[in-house]
């Protein structure tokens, strides 16, 4: 017989910046039967530089914290730390205090490897204790201060999920190539509207999913910070030139090529993964084959170069204030659509789809 979905929040702190740490074994030891109770577990991380691997890729990785590594370290090379980030320029950041500049992280690589690498705020894998799930954290410890960041998680233990309601929405996009937008400016409404549904549906457990129509093209979505020297020009500086920061760094290692890692072959499965140890590889070798191999990788699509995904999904979880289902975000999180095209018109469809968990 079906049981009552079960939820339950974890706090822990992440042993170093790159941090790979199995939530499964947290929930165990937090409560006990909780993941045998269910068929299903839904993850769902507050953060913006930390989240999870979709259930496939971690599959494929074998579950193996290292293997997880091994997936995220390209894309580590590929947005290092110390670049020339317009977020990381503190005192451009208008909306911090003096005070807040002195302790604020300077980690746009870790925001760029979260969007790049496809991380997830929200995963889905099949509620079994003797698996490990995954939190990958990408920013774990300041870099600057050593100080180990509070970090937490939902679970979620359900048996099914069935559609209530599906809808499309239209979101506004500027004349720009290259744009993003906030689905959580409240000026579109987005928000708003999602939580009508959700209280006219009765929904207080479940999960909202977006996702682009197929012949919605040179667009993406993810699950993000949504800063404006971040968004509107760190990451398109990387959507017009995705081995900007990369080669940067690059060439300063040039004259040290001892300090590039060897990486390993077993996921070279990966297109991206392929071609970002090819460049890596031949980082110590001359200046002008790097720019040739630079040269090439830049005629690949972002869609193919970005594991940018085409879908995020929102846990809803029952707001004890006033009873009704609410979307659960960290206080940085917001949905965010890019695009690395323009669209004609200037608009960009959704897909809206709204479950309840059983």
């Amino acid at each position: 017989m079906a049981s009552d979905p079960s939820q339950l929040t974890i706090h822990f702190q992440p042993e170093r910046r790159l941090d790979v740490i199995d939530v499964n074994q947290h929930v165990k030891d937090e409560t006990e039967g909780f993941l045998e109770a269910h068929r299903k577990a839904l993850y769902c991380s507050y953060h913006t530089t930390a989240g999870y691997l979709e259930e496939t890729i971690c599959k494929r990785l074998d579950r193996h914290p290292d293997q997880v590594q091994e997936f995220i370290a390209p894309f580590r090379e590929l947005f290092p730390f110390g670049a020339d980030y317009q977020h990381d320029q503190l005192h451009l950041r208008k909306e911090l205090s003096p005070e807040q500049r002195q302790t604020e992280p300077r980690n746009a690589d870790s925001h760029l490897t979260f969007i790049g690498s496809g991380l997830e705020n929200c995963v889905t894998y099949p509620s079994d204790p003797s698996r490990p799930v995954f939190f990958v954290d990408l920013d774990g410890v300041n870099k600057d201060n050593q100080n180990r960041r509070e970090r937490r998680t939902t679970v979620i233990g359900y048996d099914d999920e069935r559609t209530v309601e599906e809808t499309e929405i239209t979101v506004p996009v500027s004349n720009h190539r290259i744009d993003s937008v906030s689905l959580r400016d409240p000026r579109l409404g987005i928000f708003d509207q999602l939580h009508e549904m959700l209280a006219e549906r009765g929904i207080k457990t479940g999960r909202i999913t977006i996702d682009l129509p197929p012949d919605e093209k040179h667009a993406g979505l993810t699950v993000n910070e949504y800063e404006t020297l971040l968004m509107k020009h760190d990451l398109v500086d990387v959507l017009r030139d995705p081995l900007r920061f990369m080669a940067q760094k690059g060439r300063n290692m040039l004259s040290n090529p001892g300090a590039i890692p060897n990486k390993a072959k077993n996921y070279a499965k990966y297109d991206l993964v392929r071609l970002v140890n090819k460049v890596v590889d031949t980082l110590g070798l001359s200046e002008s084959l790097v720019e040739r191999v630079i040269d090439k990788c830049l005629a690949v699509p972002a869609e193919r170069f970005l594991r940018m995904k085409r879908s995020v999904s929102l846990l809803v979880t029952e707001d004890e204030s006033n009873g009704e289902g609410t979307i659960v975000q960290g206080r940085y999180q917001s949905p965010i659509l890019v695009q690395w095209r323009k669209s004609d018109p200037q608009t960009r469809r959704l897909r809206v789809r709204l479950t309840r968990f059983e």
